[in-house]
């Protein structure tokens, strides 16, 4: 009877150890949408809960045709993933609403990572009226990518951090070919890697600091959308806006009937595993001018508002910034790593490009233009452009209507 006792005393000992254990255990949900990033997420993940036992990690990839839907669904429902990726046109909106978590005061406690530790116009960008939200995953600029085969063709010297938009143009003009079809420059419709870059060289803006107004139809900002259109009806140099609609701008880049296209970091990957142009182009900085300026983008991972598991949470959030991390996720060379420190292991992974003009622009970056509703009214913004673009209507008339939209929408986000 006596052993039976003990028996059955360290039986119910276990049991309440497992309930202990059990109980001890938080499992924490992980968003993202890209699935090219899913195992460097997985191994962040696995190196996270080897140094906190006490805490699982559960990924969960939504592709990026539903990611929004999905995400807007679970903010209704309060049911959003406990830490999940942001990004700068949907940020606002989440901030704004009270369904993001703050975390100015565990980040000010932290000996693993520091607000300094990333590009200070990328961490701007997840600030929302002086409370931040987000660290900072990775970052792009924005490029002049060309055609090496091509120039060499043609005589002419590679671009230059002496670049102007003169230059651009004059290049574009010498390697512009119309009997092959064959285009100096493509002058693609877009916020991010192209016309949001001249506004600002313009000496412009999209939008001001404290969202209330536009500087599109501003003589600056008129600049920066002429540049462009310019090049397809002054100057000649780029497709039309018809034929970017039936081919990619990529595309055309991709298969030698484009010579120079400003486009993002995030392509390098792509040239790189391109056939034709892994070893047929390179990429400089953005030409000058009236001044200098790039537009600088990124991910963020911030923490639901009503996640069950804050502490935890933010644990993850916190190691997900450190270098420790963000040395696995360089490894792969699809995106330049937020961590500032690190940001060369990027620009070495893929040798034959210049990949490190991309950071030699970070002094003069200027963050994505984004507000609470930047989804909206930038969609109403190239909406507006595209006649523009088409040659139907001038690019004055077509900035003044696009400013009479977004300074709707705009307004709207105040009442």
């Amino acid at each position: 009877m006596k052993r039976f006792r003990v028996v059955l005393l360290l039986a119910l000992v276990a049991a309440l150890g497992l309930s202990a254990l059990a109980q001890a255990q938080v499992t924490l949900s992980y968003r993202f949408w890209d699935i090219n990033q899913a195992p460097a997420m997985e191994a962040i993940a696995r190196a996270f809960e080897e140094k906190n036992p006490g805490v699982k990690v559960e990924i969960e990839v939504i592709p990026w045709g539903q990611y929004w839907t999905n995400l807007e669904t679970a903010a209704t429902g309060r049911n959003l993933p406990d830490i999940f990726w942001l990004n700068a046109p949907n940020f606002e909106l989440y901030a704004g609403n009270g369904m993001l978590l703050p975390i100015d005061d565990r980040l000010a406690k932290s000996d693993l990572i520091s607000i300094d530790d990333y590009p200070a116009a990328l961490a701007a960008i997840y600030n929302h009226r002086g409370k931040q939200y987000g660290i900072p995953k990775d970052m792009d600029t924005i490029g002049l990518w060309y055609n090496t085969e091509l120039f060499d063709a043609a005589g002419i010297a590679y671009p230059d951090e002496n670049w102007t938009w003169d230059d651009l143009v004059a290049a574009a003009k010498a390697l512009t070919d119309e009997a092959n079809q064959v285009w100096g420059i493509a002058a693609e419709l877009n916020l991010q890697s192209g016309f949001g870059n001249t506004v600002h060289q313009a000496g412009g803006y999209i939008i001001n600091e404290d969202r209330t107004k536009t500087g599109i139809a501003e003589p600056e900002g008129i600049a920066g959308l002429k540049f462009w259109t310019d090049l397809i009806h002054v100057h000649k140099v780029s497709p039309s806006m018809a034929q970017m609609t039936d081919t990619e701008p990529v595309s055309l880049f991709e298969s030698g009937r484009v010579a120079m296209y400003f486009t993002g970091s995030w392509n390098a990957i792509r040239f790189a595993n391109n056939e034709y142009t892994k070893d047929r182009v390179d990429v400089a900085v953005l030409p000058k001018g009236k001044e200098r300026a790039v537009i600088i983008h990124g991910l963020s991972n911030v923490i639901a508002a009503n996640t069950k598991h804050p502490e935890e949470a933010w644990k993850f959030v916190e190691f997900l910034g450190s270098r420790e991390a963000m040395e696995i996720q360089a490894k792969t060379g699809t995106v330049i790593p937020a961590y500032m420190a690190l940001q060369d292991s990027w620009v070495t992974s893929i040798p034959q490009f210049n990949l490190k003009a991309f950071m030699d622009q970070l002094d003069y970056a200027v963050p994505y233009p984004a507000s609470v509703r930047a989804g909206h009214w930038q969609q109403l913004l190239v909406d507006c452009l595209i006649p523009a673009w088409s040659g139907e209507i001038s690019i004055e008339d077509a900035a003044r209507d696009a400013e009479a939209q977004i300074q709707e929408v705009l307004a709207s986000e105040k009442r």
